[in-house]
Protein backbone atom coordinates (compact mmCIF):
# COMPACT_ATOMS: atom_id res chain seq x y z
CA UNK A 1 0.00 0.00 0.00
CA UNK A 2 2.82 2.40 0.83
CA UNK A 3 4.65 1.83 -2.44
CA UNK A 4 1.45 2.16 -4.43
CA UNK A 5 0.76 5.50 -2.81
CA UNK A 6 4.29 6.90 -3.30
CA UNK A 7 4.91 5.53 -6.79
CA UNK A 8 2.54 7.91 -8.62
CA UNK A 9 4.11 10.91 -6.89
CA UNK A 10 7.54 9.79 -8.03
CA UNK A 11 6.27 9.37 -11.55
CA UNK A 12 4.79 12.85 -11.51
CA UNK A 13 8.08 14.28 -10.31
CA UNK A 14 6.66 15.60 -7.04
CA UNK A 15 8.66 15.60 -3.84
CA UNK A 16 7.92 12.41 -1.95
CA UNK A 17 10.27 12.88 0.97
CA UNK A 18 10.91 16.01 2.95
CA UNK A 19 14.59 15.12 3.22
CA UNK A 20 15.14 15.25 -0.53
CA UNK A 21 17.18 18.14 -1.84
CA UNK A 22 14.95 21.02 -2.77
CA UNK A 23 16.91 23.01 -5.35
CA UNK A 24 14.14 25.48 -6.09
CA UNK A 25 11.73 27.11 -3.76
CA UNK A 26 8.08 27.91 -4.25
CA UNK A 27 6.29 31.26 -3.82
CA UNK A 28 5.03 30.44 -0.31
CA UNK A 29 8.46 29.12 0.74
CA UNK A 30 9.98 32.39 -0.50
CA UNK A 31 7.36 34.32 1.47
CA UNK A 32 8.14 32.33 4.63
CA UNK A 33 11.86 33.10 4.24
CA UNK A 34 11.09 36.79 3.72
CA UNK A 35 8.75 37.02 6.71
CA UNK A 36 11.13 35.18 9.07
CA UNK A 37 14.16 37.28 8.03
CA UNK A 38 13.74 39.66 11.01
CA UNK A 39 14.64 36.73 13.29
CA UNK A 40 18.05 36.53 11.56
CA UNK A 41 18.01 32.73 11.54
CA UNK A 42 21.31 30.90 11.29
CA UNK A 43 19.30 27.92 10.06
CA UNK A 44 15.96 27.90 8.31
CA UNK A 45 14.87 24.61 6.78
CA UNK A 46 11.50 24.62 5.06
CA UNK A 47 9.80 21.35 4.21
CA UNK A 48 6.70 21.61 2.05
CA UNK A 49 4.48 18.66 3.00
CA UNK A 50 1.42 19.93 1.12
CA UNK A 51 1.34 17.02 -1.32
CA UNK A 52 0.85 14.63 1.60
CA UNK A 53 -2.39 16.39 2.54
CA UNK A 54 -3.89 17.32 -0.82
CA UNK A 55 -6.43 14.51 -0.62
CA UNK A 56 -7.89 15.67 2.73
CA UNK A 57 -11.50 16.84 2.51
CA UNK A 58 -10.83 20.39 3.81
CA UNK A 59 -8.24 20.87 1.05
CA UNK A 60 -10.64 19.92 -1.76
CA UNK A 61 -12.29 22.65 -3.81
CA UNK A 62 -10.45 25.53 -2.16
CA UNK A 63 -8.86 28.26 -4.18
CA UNK A 64 -5.27 27.84 -3.12
CA UNK A 65 -1.73 27.60 -4.33
CA UNK A 66 -1.41 23.98 -3.25
CA UNK A 67 1.11 25.08 -0.64
CA UNK A 68 -0.67 24.61 2.65
CA UNK A 69 1.35 22.36 5.00
CA UNK A 70 4.88 23.18 6.12
CA UNK A 71 7.48 22.02 8.61
CA UNK A 72 10.08 24.56 9.68
CA UNK A 73 13.36 24.09 11.51
CA UNK A 74 14.55 27.46 12.78
CA UNK A 75 17.71 28.27 14.70
CA UNK A 76 18.20 31.84 15.87
CA UNK A 77 19.65 33.76 18.79
CA UNK A 78 16.30 35.59 18.97
CA UNK A 79 14.96 32.51 20.80
CA UNK A 80 17.45 32.85 23.68
CA UNK A 81 15.76 32.87 27.10
CA UNK A 82 12.38 31.99 25.57
CA UNK A 83 10.40 28.79 26.05
CA UNK A 84 8.93 26.88 23.11
CA UNK A 85 5.44 28.48 23.30
CA UNK A 86 6.94 31.98 23.17
CA UNK A 87 9.17 31.00 20.24
CA UNK A 88 6.20 29.58 18.37
CA UNK A 89 4.18 32.73 19.02
CA UNK A 90 7.02 34.78 17.51
CA UNK A 91 6.93 32.70 14.32
CA UNK A 92 3.13 32.68 14.12
CA UNK A 93 3.06 36.47 14.54
CA UNK A 94 5.40 36.89 11.57
CA UNK A 95 3.32 34.54 9.40
CA UNK A 96 -0.08 35.65 10.72
CA UNK A 97 -1.51 37.19 7.55
CA UNK A 98 -0.48 34.20 5.42
CA UNK A 99 -2.13 31.81 7.88
CA UNK A 100 -5.36 33.84 7.96
CA UNK A 101 -5.56 34.19 4.19
CA UNK A 102 -8.06 31.82 2.54
CA UNK A 103 -6.00 29.19 0.75
CA UNK A 104 -2.87 30.22 2.66
CA UNK A 105 -0.86 28.20 5.16
CA UNK A 106 -3.18 25.67 6.78
CA UNK A 107 -0.72 23.78 9.00
CA UNK A 108 2.68 24.67 10.40
CA UNK A 109 4.93 22.32 12.36
CA UNK A 110 7.82 24.06 14.11
CA UNK A 111 11.14 22.99 15.60
CA UNK A 112 12.70 26.07 17.17
CA UNK A 113 16.22 26.15 18.63
CA UNK A 114 18.87 28.53 19.83
CA UNK A 115 22.37 28.16 18.36
CA UNK A 116 23.53 26.58 21.65
CA UNK A 117 20.67 24.05 21.56
CA UNK A 118 21.45 23.15 17.97
CA UNK A 119 25.15 22.71 18.78
CA UNK A 120 24.31 20.48 21.75
CA UNK A 121 21.97 18.42 19.57
CA UNK A 122 24.62 18.01 16.87
CA UNK A 123 27.22 17.04 19.49
CA UNK A 124 24.87 14.43 20.95
CA UNK A 125 24.16 13.09 17.47
CA UNK A 126 27.89 12.85 16.72
CA UNK A 127 28.53 11.08 20.04
CA UNK A 128 25.71 8.61 19.41
CA UNK A 129 27.10 7.91 15.95
CA UNK A 130 30.60 7.36 17.36
CA UNK A 131 29.23 4.99 20.02
CA UNK A 132 27.33 3.02 17.41
CA UNK A 133 30.49 2.47 15.33
CA UNK A 134 32.34 0.76 18.20
CA UNK A 135 29.28 -1.11 19.49
CA UNK A 136 31.26 -2.95 22.15
CA UNK A 137 34.70 -3.15 23.74
CA UNK A 138 34.83 -6.96 23.71
CA UNK A 139 34.88 -7.17 19.94
CA UNK A 140 38.07 -8.61 18.52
Amino acid sequence: MLTRRLAPRRLLGLRTQATMAQPRSTPVEDLIRERLAPLNPTRLDIFNDSQLHAHHAPMQGKEQTGETHFRLVITTAAFEDKRQPARHRMVYALLDDEMKRDGGIHALQLRTMTPAEEAAKEAAKAKTGADAVGCGKDQA
